[in-house]
């Protein structure tokens, strides 16, 4: 159990704390139960402990996808912001060993001052402190020194709660790999699937945007649209820019490539086969 639980009073002189996510109980005597009692786990004190858990597992999951929407959209952040959300454990964990760049220099984030600067630690394994200034959160298929950061990042023991360094990514060729005719034996596991890896569904197709060279562009992978409990096949996986319009391979930069095919790829791999 962790040491820096923080306990409150609750009904019959028992104390009730969250470790981690977990409701635990003290007697009066304060020893720790094996389990919450009933009328406890039902008391108001028990209520706002949950209800401030839940709060807190839905603010870090918004600071992650904040982080990643930061990396897929290629926009400059400001140091000073994220020096602002620093101090916040659920913001500071999300930012935490990712690559930043600075005039194309790479380093690992490590921390941030109230001045507005960075600490960083680069490919030399020396600490340096970043100038207030914008900077880029990259996507890793825009890193050129990709397999030395991944050896570098394992190497200093480094955590990305974001996938950064760890994310798949997939090179640009003439044609987008085939994902079709993959067979589902309902469409709803399909669905499912592309919601469990963090994708929209819309109108049949699971969508990805991205932002690549500053331009808006979504990444579409047919799923069907007949009734959840149907049978559904996979289809073709094409990219659309702001208009809607598909755009031919030669105009979908490498971000959107690469997330286009980890998308399709994640849910191609769900599919029905021979061995199911």
């Amino acid at each position: 159990m962790s040491e820096d639980v923080t306990w409150v009073e609750a009904e019959g002189g028992y104390r009730l704390a969250l470790d981690g996510g977990t409701l635990v109980c003290q007697n009066a005597a304060g020893r720790r139960l094996k389990s919450v009692p009933k009328a406890v786990k039902d008391s108001p004190a028990a209520e706002e402990l949950l209800a401030l858990r839940d709060h807190l597992a839905r603010h870090a999951a918004e600071c992650l996808a904040t982080v990643e929407s930061w990396m897929l959209g290629g926009h400059p952040v400001p140091s000073p912001m994220i020096a602002a959300v620093w101090p916040d454990p659920a913001w500071r964990e999300a930012l935490t060993d990712l690559v930043v760049l600075r005039d194309d220099e790479p380093g690992l984030l490590k921390d941030a001052g109230r001045d507005g600067r960075l600490g960083v630690v680069d490919l030399d394994a020396e600490t340096a402190w970043l100038e207030p200034g914008p900077v880029l959160i990259p996507h890793p298929v825009l890193l050129e020194d990709l397999a030395d950061l991944r050896e570098f990042a394992a190497e200093l023991g480094a955590a990305q709660r974001v996938p950064q360094l760890a994310r798949e990514v997939h090179h640009k060729g003439d044609v987008p790999p085939d994902y079709a005719g993959g067979r589902f034996s309902e469409l709803r596991h399909a669905t499912a699937r592309a919601a469990r890896f963090g994708f929209r569904v819309r109108g049949g197709y699971a969508v990805c945007p991205v932002v690549d060279a500053g331009r808006p562009v979504q990444a579409r992978y047919w799923l069907g649209d007949d009734g959840p409990d149907y049978e559904a096949y996979t289809g073709d996986l094409i990219w659309v820019g702001a208009d809607e319009r598909p755009l031919e391979p030669a105009d979908v930069g490498p971000v959107a490539w690469s997330e286009g095919v980890r998308m399709a790829e994640l849910i191609y791999a769900g599919r029905i086969t021979d061995g199911d």
